[in-house]
């Protein structure tokens, strides 16, 4: 960020990574590792593929270095799991909890496709809410356990979901089946003895009515609850505060942030947590008069109690109309210290990538063509030869 200038810098991977594809609304969130306290970890689950189809697997992402010219570089492995593997879904949510000095990770609802009995031309690619199951994943064996509790009658996605010790909160969110958001609030405690866990889940009053809220920490038991639809064609626009205390939440109103014009009139938006208290929100350009760039950023603060919405232009040479659509969230996710843009910290491009030689007098020149998901040879791939033989 920088004069009000919002880039987006590529991200290495490391060469021992395996192939991360680009994935749509899948559930994430970040954790530290147990053997090393300071260690970062982010956990990656479901989503949709480019080809629009509905991922099961989950990734581990780990910050590897991060060097003197902040350029990131990643390791992504992808954890087998074995046991009541989670379907493939998206829109769902995952969240670490700590119990007697033990984690685990804990899946809830998402949409995913119809069952293959019932899943015909017509209806390729028609979703349904997930059964209303908790999944509970230890990252260490990659057991996976599934939980049926009474108090979860509906599958609902796009929620959102808090995380405090052994109590993950669910809130809000949308039920495909009765095409509605209920304001719905469900408290879910984990217990990790020496034996098998243990699962409770109580419904308390005082939820609110939202879907594809973001999320964002303010304090060491503060959120705030920004953004998100309470209906199809209406964007919420106000704001909450949510205090975790032991075994408590409170949600509470918060001033509203001084909207502009083009966020108001805007049918969509989507974002995500920077951390500190800041989020990211976007708008599509076509909600400009005159639109020059296909998206439109904004920073919103919630620190110190001063909402502040800075305006922040996007380099971008991707055209709207190649653009896949909106489907109720389209989520970025900072969770990395953020850093102030220096455009002296660019260098050379040409050694991060992953290249490929397709004929013996290809000559690509890279400064113009720079390959995006060629991480591993068995994986499709588009690729151009200089020496026009395809």
């Amino acid at each position: 960020l920088k004069h009000q200038e919002f880039k987006l810098r590529p991200v290495s991977f490391s060469n021992d990574s395996c192939y991360l594809p680009p994935l749509r609304s899948p559930a994430i969130c970040s954790f530290t590792s147990s053997s090393e306290s300071e260690k970062r970890q982010y956990l990656i689950h479901g989503g949709k593929t480019p080809n629009n189809e509905l991922s099961d697997k989950l990734y581990i992402i780990t910050l590897v270095v991060k060097g003197i010219n902040k350029k990131t570089t990643l390791c992504c492995t992808e954890k087998e799991l074995v046991g009541d593997i989670p379907q493939a879904r998206y829109g769902h949510t995952i969240n670490m909890v700590h119990s007697r000095e033990k984690c685990m990770a804990v899946i809830f609802g998402g949409r995913s496709y119809m069952p293959p009995g019932q899943r015909l031309t017509e209806n390729w690619n028609s979703v349904v809410d997930c059964l209303p199951q908790v999944f509970l994943i230890d990252l260490e064996f990659g057991c996976c356990k599934s939980y049926t509790l009474p108090e979860l009658q509906d599958g609902i996605s796009f929620h959102v979901s808090l995380a405090r010790n052994d109590t993950v909160y669910f809130l809000g969110g949308y039920i495909l089946g009765s095409n509605s958001r209920p304001p719905q609030l469900y408290k879910l405690k984990v217990d990790l003895p020496l034996g098998s866990p243990s699962i409770s889940c109580t419904v308390l009053p005082g939820g609110i009515s939202v879907s594809s809220a973001l999320v964002t920490q303010t304090g060491s038991d503060e959120f705030v609850i920004v953004g998100g639809y309470e209906s199809e064609t209406q964007k919420r626009m106000v704001c909450n505060t949510i205090v975790l205390d032991d075994n408590k939440i409170e949600i509470l109103p918060r001033e509203t942030p001084d909207w502009s014009g083009d966020i108001k009139l805007s049918k969509t938006w989507f974002g995500s947590d920077m951390g500190d208290g800041e989020v990211l929100i976007g708008i599509p350009g076509e909600n400009k008069q005159a639109a020059s760039e296909p998206y439109y950023f904004y920073i919103v603060n919630f620190r110190d109690d001063e909402d502040i919405t800075q305006n922040c232009s996007q380099e971008s040479t991707e055209d709207q109309d190649d653009s896949t659509p909106l489907e109720d969230s389209e989520e970025f996710f900072f969770d990395f210290d953020v850093d102030t843009y220096n455009e002296d910290d660019e260098d050379d491009e040409s050694e991060t990538g992953y290249w490929i030689k397709c004929c013996a007098s290809c000559n690509i020149d890279i400064n113009t063509w720079v390959p995006y998901y060629t991480t591993e040879l068995n994986k499709p791939a588009m690729i151009y030869c200089s020496s026009g033989d395809g």
